[in-house]
């Protein structure tokens, strides 16, 4: 029923567009990934510290918050 419904929402003309919008779009964002990932390589080298850091932040939040409700 909402397949049925989304495409009466749109004319046939539009949702042709929005599927080619998409396929170029993420076929435009995965190429200039591929070409910017060497440039990554050298940027980001400490970023998965900073994901590691952060992500056991939110778990000491966490754990933080449970000791206090008990």
């Amino acid at each position: 029923k909402f397949v049925k419904n989304f495409i009466n929402m749109f004319s046939k003309g539009q949702t042709i567009f929005a599927i080619l919008f998409a396929i170029t779009f993420i076929t435009i964002i995965v190429f200039m990934y591929l070409k910017d990932k060497s440039i990554h390589k050298q940027q980001y080298k400490g970023v998965k510290w900073v994901l590691l850091g952060f992500l056991l932040f939110i778990l000491f939040l966490f754990l933080i918050k449970g000791y206090i409700k008990e």
